[in-house]
């Protein structure tokens, strides 16, 4: 009996939606990160990106447990001598949120060229609507 191995062309890939609402941040990423990596998949290979389509929705609700949004920083570094900027989560999650999601998800993948490849399959959105009804996703609980 030999192991089977996914292609890239037979992959077909779904759609999910994952409510963030009042789920600890770090725990929704990290259900995101199995889903656009293809772990959730019998078929998984690792070499292979067989992961699927992926909307967060809510993400503007998503909690963050303990200290962390006064303690935790996200920093960002313009290029030139002393361009550190620091701001805190409690001002990232107050203005976007989608890019607090964002970070934790690729935190999660792998640092190669499916990563950045499965980056490109997330969707995040602030509040409960989103634009891809004709998609037709699928709920997906955690």
């Amino acid at each position: 009996m030999s192991t089977y191995m996914a292609k890239k062309e037979t992959v077909e890939r779904k759609w999910y939606v994952i409510d963030a609402a009042n789920k600890p941040l770090g725990k929704t990423a990290a259900a995101v990160a199995n889903i656009l990596n293809g772990k959730h998949r019998p078929e998984y290979t690792p070499h292979v990106d067989c992961g699927e389509y992926v909307i967060v929705v809510n993400a503007e609700k998503a909690i963050l447990t303990g200290k962390k949004l006064d303690q935790k920083f996200y920093y960002r570094h313009s290029g030139y001598i002393g361009g550190l900027k620091a701001t805190n989560y409690r001002t990232l999650m107050a203005e976007k949120p989608e890019l607090a999601m964002k970070l934790a998800v690729k935190g999660m993948l792998p640092k190669n060229s499916i990563g950045d490849k499965s980056l490109t399959r997330l969707r995040v959105y602030r509040g409960a609507n989103h634009n891809n009804e004709a998609q037709q996703p699928v709920n997906y609980e955690f």
